[in-house]
């Protein structure tokens, strides 16, 4: 690769116009979205008839943790990733890509506008357990049809997005159970080192991570989460595929899992999010086909993982902020690892 023109708000309007997007003699303003936490992110708006796109340029150092350089070909595999899932997309929950400059790794994306993250509205409790459980359904339907279309594809040399899956799951299955200095509560700080010293509970998330490193099973967007599920009126879009990579389907399912399952548990109600969790795996069931699906157990347990690196890991979530919501979410993460269920509701 050539070296990377950096876009900034200065020149990204020439940049586009340059590359054919937009026409030279259209105005536009740029502004931030989102909190662009691994690539630099911008809205760019026609100042003439309102309409918009969001370009993503991805650079060796991540946005928001500069101490990470990981190669910018994580948006050669997004790319990738939505070209491969369209033509089992069918309710268009991806996000559109309407250009992709690949020497310069920018991604031109349609712009959602107003759309609300779906993390905001569990974090709000704003949305109804009816309107939940067809996100779930939405979701489920999505991940079933793409892991099962893709299953056996031979897609792995297409896919080796080495260093993102690895700086993903150091995350979520290393460095939480290891000595640091995340900013956690004395109590939680207490919790999170008798986890450390738990040779089985450990020994089980160290065989979980070698699972989530295999390159084999199924092409898998690898970040199924909240923070990347935008809610607008005609559904749920999920964003953000720059870890996709061929491997373990259930692992895209636990993580989603997880995330319904984790304000259910901060609030010591975990069972109520068994009616959004039940919705989903009925859904990727339904469009896993044919047998074998992947096996709940397996789902619970990368849920329960998740629930303890967002309570004890470096990407803590706001509902974890009370010393108890955040050991009732560990008691219930422990739980799920140790002894996952074989269907929803029996957890």
């Amino acid at each position: 690769m050539s070296a990377q023109q950096r876009l900034t708000e200065s020149n990204l309007a020439a940049y586009l116009r340059g590359v054919g997007f937009i026409p030279h003699n259209l105005a536009v303003a740029i502004e931030p979205v989102g909190e662009g936490n691994i690539n630099w992110v911008r809205r760019v708006r026609s100042v003439s008839d309102g309409r918009s796109w969001v370009v993503k340029q991805a650079r060796p150092a991540l946005e928001r943790f500069p101490e990470y350089r990981v190669s910018t070909e994580r948006a050669v595999f997004e790319a990738r990733y939505l070209e491969v899932a369209a033509p089992f997309d069918p309710d268009g929950i991806c996000i559109e890509l309407l250009f992709f400059d690949a020497r310069q790794r920018v991604l031109v994306l349609e712009d959602l506008g107003d759309a609300t993250l779906l993390s905001q509205i569990l974090a709000r409790g704003a949305g109804s357990a009816a309107e939940v459980s067809a996100v779930g359904r939405a979701l489920g339907r999505f991940l079933g049809a793409v892991h099962s279309g893709t299953r056996g594809a031979d897609l792995a040399p297409r896919f080796e997005n080495h260093e993102m899956r690895r700086l993903h799951g150091d995350h979520i299955f290393r460095l939480p159970y290891r000595p640091n200095d995340f900013p956690l509560s004395p109590a939680v700080a207490d919790r999170a080192r008798a986890i450390q010293g738990d040779a089985a509970l450990i020994a089980t998330i160290n065989a979980a991570h070698r699972r989530y490193l295999k390159p084999e099973g199924s092409l898998i967007h690898g970040d199924v989460q909240p923070d990347n599920i935008l809610l607008g009126p005609s559904g749920p879009r999920l964003l953000d595929a720059e870890i996709a990579h061929v491997g373990d389907p259930a692992f895209d399912v636990g993580i989603l899992v997880g995330h319904w399952l984790l304000p259910a548990a901060a609030r010591g109600a975990a069972s109520s999010a068994a009616g959004v969790i039940g919705e989903t795996w009925s859904a990727y069931r339904a469009a896993y086909a044919p047998d074998p699906f992947p096996s709940f157990r397996d789902v619970a347990r990368y849920a329960g993982i998740e629930l303890l690196r967002r309570t004890i890991g470096a990407a803590r979530v706001p509902a974890v902020t009370s010393d108890e919501s955040a050991l009732a979410v560990i008691d219930v993460g422990v739980r799920w690892v140790c002894d996952p269920a074989d269907a929803p509701g029996k957890g």
